[in-house]
This record gives C-alpha cells, structure tokens and sequence, in this order.
C-alpha cells in the first residue's frame, strides 16, 4: 500500500534554505523531506485508491481560493512532541479549512494531535539541536502566495516524492 501526503510546499528560495539549515542540523531525514506545510499527513491507501484520491483533491481544488502566507519566527510542540517549526503568521486560517476539506472523503481520519499548520525545521535530534534552531531561525520570514497543494508519495529509498500539483481555483468574492 502506498503511503501519501498532502502539503503546501514552500517555494524557493526558502524551501531549499530551510531544508539546508535542517540538514546543517543533522537531520539525517532533510533529504528525504521536501520543505512544505502539511495538510494531510501520511496516509496508506490501497494502491487502486490513489486514483479516488485524486479525483478528491481536484474537487477540493476546485472549492478554495488562492491566499498569501506569512511564515515568521520559530515555535516548538516540545515537550509533547520535539519538534522545532517556523511558524505561519498569515494564512492560517485558509490553511486549516483547506486541509480539513481535504481530510474528508477517501481521505477522512483522526488526527493524533488538534491540526496546526507549521514548517517542521528540527524533529526528533538532541535538545541542543532543537535549541539552536528555535534560537537562530527565530528572525526568519517569508511571505508568498499559495497558488497549489500536492500530492507526495513516500518511496523507502527517496523518501517523499511530489507527484502531483492542485491548483486553488475558487474565485475569492
């Protein structure tokens, strides 16, 4: 069964800045893990859904504008969870009822945590690690227009793989 996401990738150039801070970091996982805001986490489907999946996304697609995110300053979930992010400042709400539309339907599930829409920086490394990226991406800021989601499938030896984009195609008003 494949095992796919759903997220908003951040473009360049802080996509690649962001996952080059992660990997001086020492996550051995920055490679594996595009830079993005997760809107659906990983998910198994049965290998003849994915093509329900995908009609679903398109419908939601379909119902939600385009927006502007504003990431700005760092935020941790530790000690529940070690985990240092870049927070959204603009957008979060846009992105919270995107990704709950998107969790319907084929894609319909509980999530483990309350939804909180982040870029993860630093996860599961040594308190030290986790400290420094709270501290030193604490001035970060980044402020562009979400146009599209996509779909990731996970690949054991390449980690996540864009596969498909999404293009918000409601019209505000």
């Amino acid at each position: 069964m494949p095992t796919i996401g759903v997220a908003l990738a951040i473009p360049e150039p802080w996509g690649t800045q962001l996952q080059d801070y992660r990997r001086a970091l020492g996550d051995a996982t920055a490679d594996l893990i595009p830079t993005h805001v997760t809107l659906v986490p990983p998910t198994e489907v049965v290998a003849d859904g994915l093509t329900a999946v995908r009609e679903h996304l398109e419908r939601v697609a379909t119902k939600h504008a385009g927006f502007r995110l504003h990431l700005r300053g760092t935020g941790t979930f530790r000690p529940v969870s070690p985990v240092v992010f870049v927070t959204v400042a603009e957008g979060i709400g846009e992105t919270e009822q995107l990704a709950e539309h998107l969790r319907e339907g084929p894609l319909d599930q509980a999530l483990d945590f309350p939804y909180h829409p982040h870029v993860t920086v630093a996860h599961h490394l040594d308190e030290a690690a986790m400290e420094r990226a709270f501290e030193e991406l604490a001035s970060f800021e980044a402020v562009f227009d979400v146009t599209m989601f996509h779909l990731y499938v996970h690949d054991a030896a390449d980690g996540w793989r864009r596969t498909d984009d999404f293009a918000l195609q409601a019209t505000e008003g």
